[in-house]
């Protein structure tokens, strides 16, 4: 039997009068899957909603990975920069180093061509080394017969006075030598010459000598001194600047620097079981500070001799009863020892004011 159009409509009519056979007739027609529909409905709407979330979640991640990959690709920019600075870095120093081999290369040649330079050197010092024990004989001998001489009289105190001054002016003609030497060999054969003078000079003294033997007979403690200035003809030069030095480095100290002190004298120190030993030392004052002088004497002075001074001063400090002024006394300053005082603080004294 066909179920028309107004039959539905009768039903809808129906169920609206009686809604309780809604109930029946949901329960006929729908299965039990249709009846757990709108529950899985909202199941699945839950999770939609969950994916929703999670997939915002990953967005931001992938948000903070793109900002992290672009952060990344700017430091591997700079570092990749950074390496090619390097790279040509490295090609400068590579060449600095081809220009320091061939610099070192050129001293080890300069090196060996000095080395033969000092053999021939050597071989001459050892000869002058020969030529000075020979004068050191003959001296020993001259010592001997002018200890046999007499008392001398006024007239040889005034020769002794004559052969003083020869001996400063020979200081000072040994100062003008060493200016005009340009190198170690020319000084040396300057030397050698010298020594051959010397020994003329000696058989002249010697002559001398034997001719007061026979002339006087009042004058034996005068030539012993003679004697004695004889016997320190090597080193006179710097015996006599010595001596020059105590005499005016004092009133020069005062004068220029307005340090008081009354004399200078040699003094021996002991440091770490090792003898120290000072040309010229004295206590005295700057202003109201209590200063100590530690000075050295050199013909000529040059840088090396300002340092040297200068670490002595810094060993001998802790012993010292006052600030340590260093003073070096010469007949030349070489302009290295200017450069070297004015940086170490060393006072340097020259007796012909260059």
């Amino acid at each position: 039997m066909a179920f028309g159009v107004r039959d539905f409509h009768d039903l809808v009519r129906l169920l609206g009068e009686h809604p309780e056979w809604r109930e029946e007739l949901r329960r006929l027609l729908l299965t039990e899957e249709l009846l757990a529909l709108p529950q899985v409905v909202q199941d699945l709407a839950r999770e939609v909603r969950r994916l929703a979330e999670l997939q915002a979640a990953t967005d931001q991640q992938v948000a903070r990975l793109v900002e992290a990959q672009t952060a990344t690709d700017q430091r591997l920019a700079r570092v990749e920069e950074a390496v090619t600075q390097l790279t040509h870095a490295q090609t400068r120093t590579e060449e600095r180093l081809g220009t320091l081999e061939e610099a070192v290369a050129q001293l080890a040649r300069a090196q060996t061509r000095t080395e033969e330079r000092l053999g021939t050197l050597e071989e001459a010092v050892a000869q002058l080394a020969r030529a000075q024990t020979r004068t050191e004989e003959r001296l020993g001998t001259l010592e001997e017969a002018v200890a046999q001489l007499p008392r001398a009289q006024t007239r040889t105190e005034e020769r002794l006075g004559t052969l003083e001054e020869a001996v400063t002016q020979l200081a000072r003609a040994q100062t003008r030598t060493e200016e005009r030497l340009g190198a170690l060999e020319e000084a040396v054969a300057q030397l050698a010459r010298a020594q051959t003078r010397t020994e003329e000079r000696l058989g002249t003294l010697e002559e001398a000598v034997a001719q007061l033997a026979r002339a006087q007979t009042t004058t034996q403690d005068a030539l012993v001194r003679l004697a004695h200035q004889v016997g320190q003809l090597s080193d006179a030069v710097g015996f006599t600047l010595e001596q020059l030095a105590r005499e005016l480095a004092p009133a020069y100290l005062a004068e220029r620097y307005g340090i008081r002190v009354a004399s200078l004298e040699r003094r021996f120190f002991t440091v770490d079981g090792e003898e120290v030993e000072v040309d010229l030392f004295g206590e005295g004052t700057r202003g109201a500070e209590k200063v100590v002088v530690l000075g050295e004497v050199r013909s000529r002075i040059y840088g090396r001799d300002v340092e040297a001074l200068a670490r002595r001063i810094r060993r001998l400090a802790p012993q010292l009863p006052g600030t340590p002024v260093g003073t070096l006394f010469g007949f030349v300053v070489h302009p290295s020892a200017r450069e070297a005082a004015d940086r170490t603080g060393i006072l340097v004294i020259a007796t012909l004011g260059r």
